[in-house]
């Protein structure tokens, strides 16, 4: 049985669906206008989310610094993220698309993957039943969508990118020569900007061109994996399954993005400290312990670095994570003015038994594990807010306070 895989995307998410609240409040379609979601213009943290149409025209790009979006557009309406109507709209979309199909796998917010294989008898039109879903969250939801149709999760995702907004394209194995193939190879799905750089300096420049290319010369270029998967994308390949229940995490990580300079330690450790309860916290969540903890940084010359260790063995206690974190900080940074900092766990484990290290004792152990199990119980009935490790405090200056603040909603968030 031939595989029948609907991709659906939700046109400019957050931008739409701050849009819907606007027009039922009676005040005006941003969709229809110059506008964007994103944050404030006066800081450095504020970029553009999403853009409307109307702002795409002014060469407004999503990502961009919100006063550059400004300067090309003075005209431009902005409106705050919502991040819990976001949830909302989202759930009712992926409400309506999970009631056709066997297996829904949510791939983001506002997209999802429907395994609609088998479903002839009760569909016997797919690009009907495309039709009749997208149409039925616009009149039900006021937001549209785009749905690409096609025999695997590649192909379908790669067709509803085609024109928007709400739109629905097919993209058959038949159909790749003429619709797919005469694309920039930039726009092959998962193809990044250093692979997509590589191949136009060997001058392949459209993914047909990438397809009729010998597999090992792309292997050569960008590596025998990314290269063997590449080359088999250009020529349609894929067969991912559907996923109704995701994978379990490979890792976890936080990263801040801060208004003014980090410039010392003083100012640093505590928020390193406040990201690595963070994201402990997340990991002991789901019952899991690392063995692989890292640091990462970008200075204000937009130079990125990162530093890592493996671990003795595994641990979920945010301490013991901490300590590993300070060093690795302090072995990688050398002073330069910085703007993000961001920590990392992976090699991940679900294994009940923890290696002790022979300059910790067993005791020490246990007793910082129910410290972290009577912190994360009083946040999850509480509120993050009631209890607060005290080397996070240690710092009043505003960098301290707004980084707390920052990352405050992400602790335990479910």
């Amino acid at each position: 049985m031939e595989r029948l895989i609907f991709h659906i995307d939700v046109n400019s998410a957050y931008l739409s669906w701050s849009s819907v609240k606007r027009v039922s409040e009676g005040l005006s379609d941003l969709r229809l206008i110059p506008a964007c979601v994103g944050g404030d213009p006066m800081k450095r943290t504020g970029i553009v989310v999403a853009k409307s149409i109307p702002a795409k025209q002014y060469g407004v790009k999503t990502g961009e610094p919100m006063a550059m979006a400004l300067r090309k557009c003075p005209s431009l309406v902005s409106v705050k993220p919502d991040f819990e109507l976001y949830d909302r709209c989202s759930k009712a979309f992926k409400k309506i698309c999970d009631s056709y199909a066997p297996a829904m796998e949510s791939f983001s917010i506002d997209e999802v993957f429907l395994d609609m294989s088998g479903t002839g008898y009760v569909y016997p039109d797919p690009i009907a039943t495309a039709h009749e879903i997208k149409d039925r969250i616009r009149e039900e939801l006021g937001f549209t969508v785009n749905i690409g149709v096609s025999v695997n999760k590649l192909l379908a995702k790669m067709a509803s990118d085609f024109e928007k907004p709400d739109k629905v394209h097919t993209l058959f194995p038949n159909e790749i020569e003429k619709k797919m193939w005469p694309l920039p190879v930039n726009k092959l799905l998962f193809l990044g900007k250093s692979s997509a750089s590589k191949l136009q300096k060997a001058g392949i420049h459209t993914i047909g061109e990438l397809a009729h290319c010998d597999e090992r010369e792309i292997q050569a270029l960008l590596g025998e994996k990314s290269g063997h998967q590449l080359f088999s994308y250009a020529n349609g390949m894929d067969d991912t399954p559907v996923k109704s229940v995701p994978d379990d995490p490979k890792g976890y990580s936080v990263e801040t993005t801060f208004e003014d300079d980090i410039v010392s330690l003083e100012q640093a450790i505590p928020i390193l400290l406040a990201q690595t309860d963070v994201v402990s916290a997340r990991m002991r969540r789901d019952r899991k312990k690392c063995s692989c903890v890292a640091v990462m940084f970008r200075t204000t010359a937009f130079k990125n670095k990162s530093h890592q260790c493996k671990l003795e063995g595994s641990t979920d206690v945010t301490d013991e994570i901490f300590e590993h974190v300070k060093r690795l900080f302090g072995e990688a940074w050398h002073g330069d003015p910085l703007r993000l900092i961001g920590v990392s766990l992976t090699s991940l484990t679900d294994e009940e038994y923890t290696q002790i290290s022979l300059f910790r004792s067993a005791n020490d152990h246990a007793k910082h594990q129910k410290v972290d199990r009577a912190v994360d119980e009083i946040r999850r009935k509480y509120g993050n807010r009631m209890i607060e490790r005290a080397g996070t405090m240690k710092t009043n200056s505003k960098i301290g306070r707004k980084a707390k603040a920052q990352m405050e909603n992400d602790r335990f968030d479910q």
